[in-house]
């Protein structure tokens, strides 16, 4: 059985999260965006059925950060791509997987997402086959695509991308599930997943999401922040 590989996109972590500026300054915002994807990282960098995995970004750091976690970086500006879609539709061929090899594309803003998480979703590729879409917490977006090598079903990360990519698999002739885990649902982008991370949270969990949250103080003055915010204003915008 051969192992999966992986691959994070990643955006330049200046520009990082920015639908949270009314609760974070831009290097709070910056260190979140970096902490959770070392997180999602080191989880599958010590996965025993994970290997490669690659961070594929223009972001100064990414080879840095790849190298702390022991995981290889590919630059976007590389793929001569623009546009999500077509840098993962480059990346995947650059990665060359061979014949029947699992492959995990996944956001790197799951900070809560576990070894249990990826054992699930490659369980379930490796047994059915076919597509596996982890899907958000609404049902809409994807946050996590599985796949076995030469899967015809072409990205369709954006708008309503859950549903995009069970209609692209229908018309790829490819049988597509959707699995739906606290671990892969929890996307960060505005304030209510803050609010839903700091109640999944407690203060004793290890990772960098937390060490930076509980560790700095950050957590509890986002905690009141989000307490003072009016009804409603805690919408999710993000469209992935």
């Amino acid at each position: 059985m051969s192992a999966a590989q992986a691959l994070v996109p990643l955006k330049d972590l200046v520009q990082a999260k920015t639908r949270l500026a009314g609760l974070l300054r831009p290097s709070e915002r910056r260190a979140l965006a970096q902490a959770m994807v070392q997180d999602v990282l080191s989880v599958l960098s010590a996965h025993p059925e994970v290997g490669p995995v690659t961070l594929l970004s223009d972001d100064p750091g990414a080879d840095l950060l790849a190298a702390k976690y022991g995981c290889n970086c590919l630059a976007e500006r590389e793929l001569g791509a623009s546009g999500l879609n077509a840098l993962l539709e480059e990346a995947v061929t650059r990665l060359a997987p061979g014949p029947g090899q699992p492959v995990l594309v996944l956001h790197g803003d799951l900070p809560l997402l576990g070894r249990d998480d990826i054992t699930a979703v490659l369980a379930l590729q490796r047994h059915r086959g076919g597509l596996v879409i982890g899907c958000d917490r609404e049902g809409t977006g994807t946050n996590l695509l599985a796949f076995e090598a030469g899967c015809a079903v072409p990205f369709r990360f954006g708008p309503d991308s859950c549903a995009r990519h069970l209609a692209a698999a229908v018309t790829a002739g490819v049988t597509a599930r959707v699995l739906q885990r606290p671990g892969i649902a929890l996307d960060i982008d505005g304030p209510s997943d803050m609010a839903v991370l700091l109640e999944a949270l407690d203060g004793g969990e290890t990772g960098e999401t937390a060490a930076l949250l509980w560790g700095t103080g950050l957590g509890a003055r986002l905690a009141l922040a989000l307490e003072t915010l009016a009804p409603g204003a805690h919408g999710r915008t993000r469209q992935c």
